[in-house]
């Protein structure tokens, strides 16, 4: 990368824009001497453009208050402009907006904390009150209960989730004068997190942010803790700056900052070396990749992009080859995004350690080998399904990511609308009968068969699955996996399944004729089976079972609804705005003029890779098989037919759905449309 500064010279003035991001060492070589020689030749006053700048470190921050202070001495005067988000959050939390002099509109002098309180209103619970974040009478309640028990206020509000952290964290920044931020990559640097040693930053559960000549700026969720701050001096020898932080996001980011990772160029340029480190030991069982001492950069690497993506809630890892790079993505509610590229050379090495990982072959790189990996990481033990495909420049590898604490096993949780989660849960009261979940791959389906057989299990039932794979283990389920390699199959399965006296059968898909027959014939003769189909909609599971070759009179009697679903992306709730609706938008959908109509969108943030979306929403469509439409079925009446009744039955289809979702605030009607394609 050209580290070289643009520098420019109109009248006084001298404009200087460096490239990149301000934390390499050729990086700042670079911007310490192009201001070097701009003193020497007495150019004092300095504009310096940052609209090139991703992002910034402590050293560059000490290179630019030394020049400021500088040019100050000569009478000039050092100006900051067209900083990003990053850079202007690292210069305020930092304390550096009180040195540097940053144009108006880049101040964050608007957003900094405010001076602690002195009246009786900068008591912590007078600042609650005030916010009307909580009433006098829980007040009254926490103030006896700390009378009590000698804790804190705020501790016993968040415990009895009569406050979230986040809130008390923000009284507490308007009490005590504080900064207060949402941790996240690029807030904070390795190497100042490396002047505590690990231990001791998990044992304070402190995270240091930024060294700016002598104070370490330090995240806490303890601004009172007096003595944590003096154990920080004590070791390292400098001041320190408190900024308030939320717990879990210490937790979570001390991992990060201390798992030996670095995507920098240098160490992908020696990685390419360090295949023979790979072979080494791994437990058998589980994977400990949070300490894990390998030394080797590819173990470090791999390691790195695992935690990342479990942190980042991403469903896949895709790591692939072109002719002339390699590529990391991440598949994040649903959509890829880039996040690496390693060198070409160093491909091969991270294959093979991941082969070594799910304990393949290393060697067979002609054939495509399917493993599983499990890590524990974060505090939690995760599932990783590897699957590598032979190309043309070499083998690509996805990873599934499998975390069961961020699956779904609540119907209440699933995102549906009230109606439909009343219809569905009334649907799973029947003691026999066919459900299906309809939709494409990745919409969901499984994620709502698990959620009904999590909310039907009781020692009084006996509940037996069948899928492939077995994604979550439940407890008091009896989950069976099919193996193709030797014959058994779902519809094999299926027979031997009903000779164990189930009441309620999950089948994970209706592939074909035999399997389709067999879960018609179970749900006829007393039982409550549930599966998934790959259709478009709801109405399409009729028409697909027909064509399978149900008959149309066993499939009435049996069917007893379907539900068709996708997923949508939800507005990042981090950058979320909300805007009036134009009139072509409020015509096109025949909305009421009568009162404006505000739709949300996402600016794009840090939090959502700058999307504007985090997190998916379930949409969905709810058939339910009456009188008239099992009258229809039976007869084997076409689809238009089908679709005549259901329309005027009032069905409401998972377009109408999703936009009640937009109207909500909740997604945007430009991602409804791009899910439901036929919209």
């Amino acid at each position: 990368m050209d580290d070289s500064i643009a520098t420019s010279r109109f009248g006084a003035m001298t404009y200087l824009s460096p490239p990149g991001s301000l934390i390499q060492d050729a990086a700042l070589q670079a911007l310490q001497s192009a201001l070097s020689d701009c003193l020497a030749a007495r150019h004092i006053q300095l504009v310096l453009d940052l609209s090139r700048t991703q992002a910034v470190g402590g050293r560059a921050l000490e290179i630019l208050l030394d020049t400021s202070a500088q040019v100050s001495a000569f009478g000039g005067k050092l100006e900051l402009v067209n900083a990003n988000d990053l850079v202007k959050q690292i210069i305020g939390l930092t304390g550096c907006a009180e040195q540097l002099s940053l144009a108006a509109a880049d101040n964050p002098s608007a957003t900094a904390p405010p001076s602690p309180a002195t009246s009786a209103l900068g008591r912590l619970g007078d600042i609650l009150l005030r916010r009307q974040l909580l009433t006098p009478e829980r007040m009254a309640l926490a103030v006896q209960a700390q009378q009590e028990s000698g804790r804190r206020v705020g501790q016993i509000l968040v415990e009895k989730g009569w406050i979230s952290e986040q809130d008390l964290l923000s009284a507490l920044g308007e009490q005590l004068g504080l900064p207060t931020v949402s941790l996240r990559t690029g807030l904070y640097e390795k190497s100042a997190a490396a002047l505590l040693p690990e231990a001791t930053a998990r044992r304070l559960q402190v995270l240091p942010l930024f060294k700016v000549h002598h104070t370490l700026t330090v995240a806490t969720a303890e601004p009172q803790a007096i003595p944590v701050f003096d154990e920080i001096t004590a070791l390292t020898g400098l001041s320190v700056r408190v900024v308030l932080t939320r717990r879990e996001d210490i937790v979570r980011h001390l991992a990060e900052a201390f798992d030996g990772t670095d995507f920098t160029p240098e160490l992908l340029e020696a990685q390419q070396d360090d295949l023979e480190l790979i072979e080494s030991q791994i437990p058998d069982d589980y994977t400990e990749i949070d300490h894990l001492a390998g030394g080797s950069p590819v173990i470090n690497l791999v390691n790195g992009l695992i935690q990342r993506a479990i942190r980042d809630k991403a469903s896949d890892i895709h790591i692939e080859i072109t002719r002339g790079r390699s590529r990391v993505r991440f598949r994040v509610d649903g959509v890829l995004y880039q996040v690496m590229t390693p060198r070409a050379e160093l491909h091969p090495a991270i294959v093979s350690r991941l082969k070594v990982m799910a304990n393949l072959d290393i060697a067979e790189r002609r054939l495509p080998q399917d493993g599983r990996i499990q890590v524990a990481t974060q505090g939690r033990t995760v599932d990783l399904r590897f699957s590598s495909l032979p190309g043309i420049h070499g083998e690509k590898v996805v990873l599934r990511v499998l975390d069961k604490n961020q699956s779904i096993l609540d119907v209440g949780k699933l995102g549906m609308s009230v109606g439909n989660l009343d219809t569905f849960r009334h649907l799973l009261t029947r003691s026999h009968g066919l459900i299906l979940a309809t939709g494409p791959t990745g919409s969901g389906k499984t994620t709502t068969l698990y959620a009904a057989i999590n909310h039907l299990k009781s020692m009084e039932t006996n509940i037996v699955t069948i899928e492939d794979p077995v994604e979550y283990q439940l407890d008091i389920i009896n989950q069976n996996q099919v193996n193709e390699a030797i014959g058994l199959n779902f519809a094999r399965m299926l027979k031997h399944v009903l000779r164990q006296d189930p009441d309620v059968v999950m089948v994970g898909e209706i592939r074909d004729k035999q399997t389709a027959e067999i879960a018609v014939q179970a749900a006829l003769t007393g039982h409550l089976v549930l599966s998934t189909l790959h259709t478009n909609d709801a109405l399409g599971a009729v028409s697909r079972l027909t064509d399978m070759g149900v008959e149309p009179y066993l499939l009435a009697s049996a069917l007893v609804g379907v539900v068709g679903q996708r997923l949508v992306r939800q507005v990042c709730p981090s950058c979320k705005t909300s805007f009036l609706a134009t009139p072509e938008i409020v015509a096109r959908h025949g909305w009421s003029t009568e009162q404006p109509i505000r739709l949300a969108r996402g600016r794009g943030c840090g939090e959502c890779y700058d999307s504007g979306y985090k997190g998916r929403l379930g949409i969905h469509e709810l058939l339910v098989m009456d009188e008239v439409l099992q009258t229809e079925v039976a007869k084997g009446a076409s689809r238009e037919r089908l679709g005549q009744v259901i329309k005027a039955q009032g069905l409401k289809t998972l377009y109408d759905d999703g936009v009640q979702r937009a109207l909500e605030g909740r997604t945007t009607l430009e991602e409804v449309a791009r899910v439901i394609h036929d919209a």
